[in-house]
């Protein structure tokens, strides 16, 4: 079990140097077969350990540290390069390896004919052991390693085609904005330690004492500021869709399986710290629900089929946070599996259209591709059926496992979270409709932005007149298709998950099964809280989610099957995510511009360099001076010295 543990990081690791050295040589599809062999090894590797871990009895037995050496040792600093595997480990390492796997599958195809393709997998294979790493950590500074390797990986995914102003861009807003979370993780963790003497998770919470009162609710509190910069929250979110500038197998990479469910990983496993914070809980609860909901309204107005995708998942976190924040933790852990089934299979579907679009992502120049992509279709219906709630999928159970934990907890925040998932049953079926459904479009140069006077009821007659004997062989041009199998495989087995994953949590299992809650309730032990609802309150609740998810599925449907275009539903203020990045840009970006300005004009050339300037010229005048009297005339210096001698004899006749 012990090499099996290690190995679980020591694979992608491997590989990521493996194709450092020979990925050129390896080249297409070799590097991809190699970088996805190591995370299929990794996942294996988890199978392992967790087959080691269950034959533990439940409760502490299961916590075991695994130390390879002492890493740093300064005074009473004394952190290991140790790794944790227990429950909520665990879990995390086996939807990270296994989903990762499946778009590492998938990107084989995808990224095929790419000038840098082994250079792609090289940072997909330390992407996914710098998420280990996080993860597996034994102790804050290792997460943090691993936390900072994400981090910077997504800034070279992100901007992978750099040589487009708007990835490069993109890459470089993703990591200014995660170091600002970054900040708060470094100060907590100095907190911490000053408080308790240690950086490693069992000596923390062995001190708890230390942290009582308003040092723990600083603690808490700067813990989430890292969680918003790496799990996109408000105020901090505004990188995450600008990340689609990456190549579509790096959004779903980061979106379902690793980078932006490391903040929410990070406050179930400083659970007992957050719990001793009363107001600190509020505080991650309403902003969870608060990001649900405004991530949930920008999603409802995006024409950028992977734009609504990143919306979404914003949204989505916000109900983890939400559930974290109510101390609900097994449900957020247990909606953050679901939610790497669904989105990640949404992120890939909506990559097999881009490809099977010729690198198309406006969804109001598509329509129709159910024709043409029937198995993509088909698995995309699974996978918006299970977000937007309906039973029996996985999203139904996760989400509402969240909604009845908040009901019970906070009633205000529950409406926030219904009418949230009300609009992402609205916005996903939107999304189906427009790329699936009705007429093609894509013969057409679609550009409703420019050309909003026009009413939608006319374009969608005109364009049934266009396109209504087209099939999928009589395309006048070049036919949308579907995508090879090595993208389609990964697409029909998150398929398979995102329907059953629900199964999960169902109460028929029994307490010593692998049932999420029996299987990390002695994590959260008495920090969990319980909701104590009835059993007819439970039923009634379902039956709200269920008719939430179906009303915002009609909605939808009767809408935008009738007229692709509806300018109305797409106010700009919400199709520019409440304009705030041009807030922060009049309030940030521009007055920080003119203090570099001022900085560069006033503070640099006129006070640093006029006083290095200023100190040369004094030392040139008074050079210059002193010349003046060096003549070379020796009878001027001997009158120099007998006036001296004269002076000097002077003054001590004055003196006597």
């Amino acid at each position: 079990m012990v090499y099996a543990a290690w190995a679980m990081l020591a694979l992608p690791l491997l590989g990521f140097l493996v194709l450092l050295a020979f990925g050129r040589k390896l080249g297409d599809p070799g590097a991809g077969w190699v970088a996805t062999t190591a995370i299929t090894g990794s996942f294996v590797a988890v199978l392992i350990t967790l087959s080691g871990v269950l034959s533990h009895h439940a409760g502490a037995h299961r916590e075991i540290s695994h130390s390879l050496f002492t890493w740093i040792a300064v005074g009473g600093l004394d952190i290991k390069a140790a790794i944790l595997t227990d429950p909520l480990s665990m879990t995390m390492a086996l939807f990270v390896t296994g989903v990762s796997a499946l778009i590492h599958l998938y990107s084989i195809g995808y990224m095929k004919g790419d000038r840098d393709y082994s250079k792609f997998f090289i940072y997909l294979n330390l992407f996914v052991f710098s998420m280990l790493l996080l993860v597996l950590g034994g102790n804050l500074a290792i997460t943090f390693v691993g936390w900072e390797g994400v981090g910077l990986c997504s800034y070279w995914l992100i901007s992978f085609w750099f040589e487009r102003p708007a990835a490069a861009s993109a890459g470089k807003k993703a990591f200014i904005y995660n170091r600002i979370g970054d900040f708060g993780f470094l100060v907590a963790m100095f907190l911490i330690f000053e408080k308790t003497g240690t950086l490693s998770y069992r000596g923390i919470f062995a001190h708890l004492h230390a942290l009582d009162g308003a040092a723990g609710t600083a603690a808490v509190l700067l813990l989430f500021l890292a969680a918003t910069g790496k799990s996109a929250q408000i105020p901090l979110f505004p990188w995450l869709a600008d990340a689609m500038e990456g190549p579509t197998p790096v959004s779903a990479l980061i979106h379902a399986a690793t980078m932006v469910t490391a903040g929410v990983y990070l406050m179930c496993r400083m659970h007992p710290l957050l719990g001793m914070s009363h107001s600190g809980q509020l505080v991650v609860a309403t902003i969870g629900v608060v990001t649900a909901f405004v991530g949930g309204t920008i999603a409802c107005t995006q024409r950028d089929i992977k734009k609504v995708l990143a919306y979404s998942t914003i949204s989505q976190l916000g109900y983890m946070f939400l559930a974290v924040g109510v101390g609900a933790y097994i449900a957020a852990i247990f909606l953050m599996v679901a939610h790497a089934f669904y989105k990640g299979l949404l992120f890939l579907g909506a990559g097999s259209v881009i490809h099977g679009m010729h690198d198309e992502q406006d969804l109001k120049k598509m329509g129709g591709l159910a024709r043409f992509m029937p198995i993509t279709a088909g698995t995309f219906v699974v996978a918006w059926l299970a977000i937007a709630g309906v039973p029996p999928l996985a999203g139904f159970f996760a989400k509402g496992d969240v909604l009845d934990n908040a009901f019970a907890a906070y009633p205000a925040l529950w409406v926030i979270g219904i009418v949230t998932a009300l609009l992402t049953a609205y916005y996903l079926s939107r999304l189906f409709v427009l790329a699936f459904t009705g007429n093609p479009r894509f013969l057409e140069a679609v550009d409703t932005r420019s050309s909003h006077s026009s009413s939608g009821s006319s374009r969608d007659s005109s364009d049934k007149h266009a396109h209504e004997s087209l099939t999928p062989h009589e395309s006048p041009h070049e036919s949308p298709h579907e995508s090879p199998k090595v993208m389609l495989i990964p697409l029909v087995v998150l398929a398979v998950f995102a329907f059953a994953g629900g199964v999960l949590e169902l109460p028929w299992h029994g307490p010593d099964s692998v049932r999420v809650l029996s299987w990390l309730k002695p994590v959260f032990a008495t920090y969990l809280y319980h909701s104590h609802l009835s059993v007819t309150s439970s039923w009634i609740l379902a039956v709200v989610d269920t008719l939430v998810a179906l009303s915002g599925i009609y909605i939808a449907w009767h809408l935008w099957s009738k007229a692709w275009d509806r300018p109305k539903l797409e106010p700009e203020f919400l199709f520019r995510s409440w304009f705030l990045n041009e807030i922060y840009d009049f309030f940030i970006g521009r007055p920080g511009a003119d203090l570099a300005g001022f900085t560069l004009s006033v503070v640099e050339t006129k006070w640093i360099d006029g006083a290095v300037n200023g100190v040369a010229s004094l030392a040139k005048a008074t050079g210059s001076g002193l010349r003046r009297i060096q003549t070379g005339f020796v009878r001027q210096y001997a009158l120099g010295i007998a006036l001296g001698l004269v002076a000097l004899l002077a003054w001590m006749l004055v003196r006597a």
